[in-house]
């Protein structure tokens, strides 16, 4: 994979679209940079949990969880599902998993060596 190159030449609307594009991308790294949000994702990596999963699984309070839950739910990274009075979330799709994919061979990988 290759970046584009950013040329004196370009259009004002080929500008505009990645001024657009940069900032969808900020949004995103933005809601991932908090570590309650990252380790959410990290965990729903493996699937759909409910909320209370989720409080168990990083050791937080439900207020703390829902707030995370709602940013990213805000950003269109993770989406819910209602089954009584349980709320269970997934990733809304697969970027979410390819960034954190990343983030582990830079940040992790050896953690366990």
């Amino acid at each position: 994979m290759t970046l584009p190159v950013l040329t004196d030449d370009m259009s004002d609307e080929e500008i505009d679209a990645i001024v657009n594009k940069a900032t969808t991308a900020s949004g995103f790294l933005k809601a991932i940079s908090h570590e309650g949000r990252l380790m959410i994702l990290c965990h729903l990596v493996s699937g759909e949990k409910s909320v209370t999963e989720l409080e168990d699984l990083i050791a937080a309070r439900q207020a703390a969880v829902s707030q995370q839950l709602s940013r990213l739910r805000l950003e269109g990274l993770v989406v819910p599902r209602r089954d009584g009075k349980t709320i269970y979330y997934r990733l809304a799709d697969d970027k979410p998993k390819r960034v954190l994919e990343v983030v582990y061979d830079l940040f992790c990988k050896d953690v366990n060596t």
